[in-house]
């Protein structure tokens, strides 16, 4: 990573030029320019006292990073050579050049962040009074420069002609690097009557001594870049600059590195993630997750020809300093095949019954399950490839693997599933992942992934609706709304002092229609029990051996709920769930030595009680 760098001071007036001639511009990565008014007049005021306002750091245009740019906003376009990027000061550039070098309103905020267009003012007198803040000499005037009061009626400060500015003692700041023509004019209008003006003459040639000099030989610290810095340290830099605002966005810097090249990143993804969120569960697909799984891919491929040619092999990485490394080239070898990854991701999620983005056990492992999809292609419908698929998805799920780390999770899962399927041995995340029994009395929050994954596998092993006794394929999923709901319910578990981290946790929940959710009600399960066998309001009985059936869809053992005997319960369904989760990785849960339910300060610790979600 080379980032050869030189600190020079440069004086306020040739940035201002080098913005105005467009030699110095912004990568398109940067953000739009934000600052409020108050925040322009403190800016302002320090620098008219000769104060420190940082360091401004800039990129050597000419190295081999190429970004698209675009000027500082309000500066004109230009047909001047670009010289360098701004990576770090934009806020301050962009406010001092359009309320002191552009003789355009300054398009701001009111502290109420409010839109508004204003012009910057310094009152001379208050400038010059030691005993005044000097931001409480900087005022903002309206764009026609005549601030009025009284709703509007009344005239305050009219200083919509020079001569008002020189009989009212106020300096407009988009002349402050033109100050001489200023005050040449200042002289003609003193001069026409300079017994009356001398006073105001003498106030304004000493404001010009001890303000105006202050913003034309005043420096600013400007860290220079060299053209040999790399993609990777850019961002690296332009992150650790960028502490005050929002984190950068990988996708950012390969969309103005793109540009460059006439491609339009955005664009392209914009039409991708439509076709893509048709899909439900794939509605959070973000556009650095989709560049991931193109690294992966470009990576991989990278390695692989290494290899083939005696070479010392590239890591396979789905790092941001990775997907900074990916030429356009690659991504539009590698785009289209990872888009159809990311469709047949979801028709795989669908055939294990997670249909919506909210049910998603990890958002990270898409990443590699569509770059996974994508370099299967067609050869992932075969039967034993979904079997394994299937596997290293659920040991991912509930082996808890995506939730930190999670790069070189995906280059494991990426080198190692190809030679997998092919005969070779597991891949790490099927050989790492392990539940731990305790593990499933924990499970109380819908955020967490074994939760969901639960959820999901109810659903995939058969689960039928208590009351209309459907299996839950994505159309019932979505036209009744199932979720998961408690199976003992909360009402009647509250009634019967059960602690609601015993009652809120997985085991006693289940997918239901939230019809039928709503049908079963607060009470004992043996009371909603004798309601779905009678029938009531219109649902006709369900025969008692047929809902038997329904709740070992379940994993429930219908005569625990009829006895309502909430313990007996717990043990039981607890032991099938397990169960259903050992299937599903492949392998054995992690046993524990455990403590009758009816001690809950014992069975539950005291780190495990949380609030459900």
């Amino acid at each position: 990573m080379t980032t050869a760098f030189q600190t020079n001071p440069v004086s306020l007036k040739d940035l201002m030029r080098e913005c105005h001639e467009g030699k110095l511009q912004l990568p398109d990565f940067q953000r739009g320019w934000v600052w409020d008014q108050d925040r322009i007049i403190d800016l302002l005021a320090s620098i008219s006292e000769g104060f420190p306002v940082g360091a401004l750091m800039t990129l050597d245009a000419s190295g081999e990073v190429s970004f698209a740019a675009r000027p500082v906003e309000g500066a004109p376009a230009s047909s001047r050579a670009l010289e360098a990027y701004l990576l770090d000061g934009q806020q301050r550039m962009t406010s001092l050049y359009q309320s002191t070098f552009s003789p355009m309103p300054v398009a701001t905020q009111t502290a109420k962040k409010r839109p508004t267009k204003v012009h910057f003012y310094f009152d001379i007198m208050a400038a010059l009074d030691p005993n005044v803040e000097r931001s409480e000499a900087v005022i903002a005037v309206p764009e026609d420069r005549i601030i009025r009061e009284n709703f509007g009626r009344d005239v305050k400060l009219d200083l919509s002609r020079e001569e008002f500015e020189f009989e009212a003692l106020h300096f407009p700041i988009d002349r402050i690097f033109d100050e001489n023509r200023w005050q040449i004019s200042a002289a003609q209008w003193m001069a026409r009557d300079p017994i009356v003006r001398q006073e105001k003459w003498e106030h304004i040639n000493r404001f010009a001594q001890e303000v105006v000099n202050n913003f034309t030989s005043y420096n600013v610290p400007v860290i220079k870049l060299g053209r040999n810095t790399s993609r990777a340290a850019v961002c690296l830099v332009f992150e650790k600059v960028n502490t005050g605002g929002k984190p950068l966005d990988a996708f950012e810097l390969v969309t103005a590195m793109y540009a460059s090249e006439e491609f339009h990143l955005r664009d392209d993804w914009k039409t991708r993630r439509e076709r893509l969120t048709a899909q439900k569960v794939l509605a959070k697909t973000e556009p650095v997750e989709f560049l991931q799984a193109i690294s992966l891919l470009h990576t991989k491929e990278r390695r692989n020809e290494a290899l083939a040619n005696g070479a010392e092999p590239p890591a396979i990485s789905a790092t941001r300093n990775s997907l900074l490394q990916v030429p356009l080239a690659a991504y539009r070898k590698w785009a289209d095949k990872v888009e159809a990854g990311y469709v047949t991701a979801a028709k795989f999620l669908h055939s294990l019954r997670i249909f919506n983005s909210r049910d998603l056990p990890y958002q990270t492992q898409l990443v590699p399950l569509a770059a996974i999809l994508a370099e299967l292609g067609p050869a992932w419908e075969n039967d034993a490839v979904r079997q394994k698929l299937a596997k290293w998805y659920w040991c991912g799920v509930f082996g808890e693997l995506y939730g930190s780390a999670v790069e070189s999770r995906f280059a494991l899962d990426i080198r190692d599933f190809a030679p997998w399927i092919s005969g070779g041995a597991e891949p790490q995340t099927v050989q790492r992942a392990s539940f731990e029994e305790k593990r499933l009395r924990t499970l109380r929050s819908r955020l967490s992934a074994a939760y969901k994954g639960v959820h999901a596998l109810l659903m995939k092993s058969g689960a039928e609706d208590f009351r209309s006794g459907q299996p839950y394929n994505q159309t019932v999923f979505f036209d009744e709304n199932v979720d998961i709901h408690h199976i003992f319910p909360e009402a009647w578990c509250k009634n019967q002092k059960i602690e609601a981290a015993i009652y809120n946790s997985i085991v006693n929940k289940t997918p239901l229609a939230s019809t039928t959710n709503r049908m079963l009600g607060g009470v004992a399960p043996s009371t909603y029990l004798a309601r779905l066998t009678k029938g009531n309001e219109g649902n006709p009985p369900i025969a008692a051996d047929r809902l038997s059936a329904i709740l070992r869809s379940h994993e429930i053992d219908a005569a625990f709920l009829a006895s309502d005997n909430f313990i007996g319960f717990m043990e039981d369904r607890r032991s099938r769930l397990l169960q259903m989760i050992e299937t599903a990785m492949g392998k054995d849960v992690v046993p524990e030595n455990i403590l009758p339910v009816g001690r809950e300060d014992d069975y539950y610790g005291e780190e495990e009680i949380e609030e459900a979600a």
